[in-house]
């Protein structure tokens, strides 16, 4: 069956799919649009299916945040190149995806890949039909929200879109501005809490295990070890807890008293970098 150029255009536009493989899917199912377009969802998925052993390594680090600023989601959503997190339609499925993530809540990925995306298409069912267009491996490989009552949710994505924090403010301070400083600060140098008392017990032990097995083997005296152990687990702080590590737009202060002169205050933050 020969089918018309208007046809063959109106299909592509409602699913992204290349021209040809439109016309295929036209001629395959005699012209019935909503047919063709469930074909190419087979096809898409059977291009997941083949997909499936890749490694998807690439992608984009996503965020959404509420107007109100309470509450902020991200979002990593793998891909297999460089060339396609670049793609036009790749990054508009990863910001929608993000949007859904905020508006919705889902419990997991699961429930992540079963909202609607547009009309009676899910998240999943767009996933799949996109990787049928692009013909790489795509994956949503984690999310996490940050809600607050009584503060507001800064986000920071730095060139690129590998790298993506969300970071929980209070106070009556510059939070855009300030804000936007930590967020930045968290991206740059990876805290791993806010504060040392947030430091796992594990984490602690380990530093002061390796602390004392350095000092042991440069041979330095028993009575002296343990203040050398405590030095050492002192500057591990400094270099890993947020709050005081060094501004990094004013080596001169910490953290913490550019917060204070800002009259703000940091709860919580979630840093992604793609793949980790």
């Amino acid at each position: 069956m020969s089918v018309s150029a208007k046809q063959v255009k109106e299909l592509r536009d409602a699913t992204g799919v290349g021209m040809m493989d439109c016309k295929e899917a036209l001629q395959e199912t005699d012209g019935d649009f909503e047919e063709a377009v469930s074909l190419l969802r087979k096809k898409g998925q059977e291009v997941a299916s083949d997909r499936a052993a890749a490694e998807a390594d690439e992608g984009l680090v996503v965020t959404a945040v509420s107007g109100d600023g309470h509450a902020g989601a991200i979002v990593e959503i793998n891909c297999e190149t460089d060339f396609v997190a670049r793609n036009d339609d790749f990054q508009s499925f990863a910001e929608t995806v993000a949007e859904r993530v905020l508006a919705e809540r889902p419990a997991d990925l699961d429930a992540l890949e079963a909202l609607s995306y547009e009309d009676d298409v899910t998240v999943e069912d767009e996933l799949v039909a996109l990787t049928g267009r692009i013909g790489e491996k795509l994956t949503i490989r984690r999310f996490d929200v940050l809600e607050s009552d009584g503060g507001q949710i800064v986000s920071y994505v730095h060139p690129g879109s590998r790298l993506g924090v969300l970071v929980e403010v209070h106070g009556d301070g510059d939070v855009e501005d300030a804000g936007r400083d930590v967020a930045m600060q968290v991206a740059a140098l990876e805290p791993i809490a806010v504060t040392r008392d947030e430091v796992p017990d594990d984490v602690r032990q380990e530093e002061r295990e390796v602390a004392r097995e350095a000092a042991v083997n440069e041979g330095k005296p028993e009575h002296v070890i343990d203040n050398i152990v405590e030095g050492k687990l002192e500057r591990f702080f400094e270099d890993h807890v947020l709050v005081e590590q060094a501004f990094v737009k004013d080596s001169s202060v910490s953290v913490q008293e550019m917060l204070d002169d800002a009259g703000l205050s940091v709860e919580r933050f979630t840093r992604y970098a793609l793949g980790d």
